[in-house]
C-alpha cells in the first residue's frame, strides 16, 4: 500500500550549488560568524537590491529589526507604531528595547498598514503623549505595502520607517525591490522563506557607516583594543560562514523560486476563482508580489475550518492567517488604531501550501481537497 507524503506549507528548496560554498568554508576553516561567503552574500543582496543600500548579515529576521531599532535610538518611554496583522517577530523587538508597541490595523487592497489609520495614530500620540519614535510596516505574505503613502506620512511627521520585508525578497513596489524602499529594511532566511540559509537574516541600511554601527553591535560591541573592550551592550546576530554559503547559493536561483511561486498562485486562482464562495488578494497596479504563501479568503469562518481540516486528514498543511497583534494575549492592552479588516482576514483566511518545490500531482491533491469540500458545502 502507498503511503502519501506529507505536503508542507513551505518547505526548504535547495537549489544544488549551495553545497559547493559551504564545502569551501569547511576547506578554508572558514566556520565563525566572518568570512568570504559572509561578504559575498552581503555583496548579493546588495546587487540584487538594486546596488544603493548596505546590507548586514545576520542570524535572523528578528535579530534585524531589533538592531534596526538599536540604532534609532528606540528606549523606554518611547512608542513604536506597528502593523499588527503580522507575525509576533515584526513588534518582540520593541519589548526588548523597553519601548511600547501602538498597532495599526490593515486596508483591504493589499492587507497591510492602512495610511489613513496610520496618520490617525500619529495624530493622536503626538496630542495626547509623544511623537512616536519608529513605524514598522510589512510587506505581508510577499505583498507590498503602499510604501508611498506611508513614507509620505512619515516624512511629514519625521518619523522613521522599518520595512519588515522577511517575506517579500522579489516582490517589487513601481519596479523597485522590497527590502530597498525606507529608511531601514529587513530580511528573513528562515527555513519557510522563498530563499533560506537554515536560519539567518539581514538588515539593509542607506551607509556604510549605520552597516559598521550593526555589525559592530551583531558582535558582541567589542570596542577596538587588543583585549575584550566593551563600551556598549552588545548582541550576538552575526550571521556565520557556513549559512552565509548556503544562501549564496540560494541567491543564484531566487528568480526562479519567484516564479515557481507566483505559478503556484495562478494554478490556484485559475482552478478555484470559480466558487463565490473562494476570493484571492489581487495585485494593485505597479505591486509584484513574490507570492510566498498564496493566501484565499473564504465566505465564513465554518468554511475556512472545513477547507483546513480536510487538507489536515489527507496530511496537507495549511494554516490561518496571521492573528493579529491586538488580538494577541500578550499585547491584547496595548493601544491599537483599528478598523476590522485583519480581524475578518484571520477569521476567514487560510494559507495554501506554496512552496517552490511543490510538484504538480502535489497541486492536483491539494485541489482535489478543495474543491471536494467546497462542491459538498454547496
Amino acid at each position: 500500500m502507498l503511503t502519501k507524503t506529507k505536503i508542507y506549507l513551505s518547505s526548504p528548496h535547495m537549489g544544488g550549488s549551495e553545497q559547493k560554498f559551504v564545502d569551501e568554508a569547511f576547506s578554508t576553516n572558514w566556520i565563525a560568524p566572518l568570512g568570504p561567503n559572509v561578504n559575498g552574500f552581503e555583496d548579493d543582496i546588495k546587487n540584487y537590491l538594486g546596488g544603493e543600500k548596505q546590507i548586514a548579515a545576520l542570524s535572523s529576521g528578528t535579530a534585524a529589526i531589533h538592531l534596526a531599532l538599536q540604532l534609532l535610538n528606540v528606549s523606554k518611554g518611547d512608542e513604536v507604531l506597528c502593523q499588527s496583522f503580522t507575525f509576533s517577530a515584526s513588534a518582540n523587538p520593541i519589548i526588548y528595547q523597553g519601548a511600547t508597541p501602538i498597532f495599526i490595523d490593515s486596508e483591504t487592497d493589499t492587507w497591510n498598514m492602512s495610511p489613513e489609520l496610520l496618520e490617525i495614530a500619529i495624530k493622536d500620540r503626538i496630542e495626547k503623549y509623544q511623537k512616536p519614535k519608529a513605524i514598522i510596516a510589512v510587506h505581508l505574505y510577499g505583498m507590498p505595502y503602499k510604501a508611498k503613502e506611508i513614507n509620505e506620512i512619515a516624512q511629514k511627521y519625521d518619523i522613521p520607517v522599518v520595512e519588515d520585508s522577511a517575506e517579500a525578497l522579489g516582490s517589487t513596489y513601481f519596479n523597485k525591490k522590497c527590502g530597498a524602499l525606507s529608511d531601514f529594511g529587513i530580511l528573513s532566511f528562515n527555513g519557510n522563506k522563498i530563499i533560506t540559509t537554515s536560519g539567518g537574516g539581514a538588515l539593509i541600511v542607506d551607509s556604510e557607516k549605520l552597516k559598521e554601527k550593526a555589525v559592530f553591535l551583531s558582535t558582541q560591541a567589542r570596542d577596538n583594543a587588543p583585549h575584550y573592550e566593551h563600551s556598549s551592550i552588545g548582541f550576538n546576530y552575526r550571521l556565520s560562514n557556513v549559512l552565509a554559503g548556503i544562501g549564496r547559493g540560494q541567491m543564484e536561483v531566487i528568480d526562479d523560486r519567484v516564479e515557481a511561486r507566483r505559478q503556484n498562485f495562478n494554478f490556484y486562482k485559475k482552478h478555484l476563482s470559480q466558487y463565490k464562495q473562494i476570493t484571492f488578494l489581487e495585485e494593485p497596479e505597479n505591486f509584484f508580489s513574490n507570492r510566498w504563501i498564496t493566501c484565499i479568503e473564504t465566505e465564513s469562518y465554518e468554511l475556512r475550518e472545513k477547507i483546513r481540516l480536510e487538507l489536515l486528514k489527507d496530511d496537507i498543511e495549511s494554516r490561518p492567517l496571521w492573528k493579529p497583534m491586538h488580538m494577541q494575549p500578550i499585547f491584547k492592552d496595548y493601544l491599537h488604531f483599528t478598523n476590522g479588516t485583519s480581524e475578518r482576514l484571520f477569521d476567514r483566511g487560510l494559507c495554501l501550501p506554496s512552496g517552490s518545490n511543490l510538484t504538480q500531482d502535489d497541486l492536483s491533491r491539494i485541489l482535489n481537497n478543495i474543491t471536494n469540500t467546497l462542491n459538498y458545502d454547496k
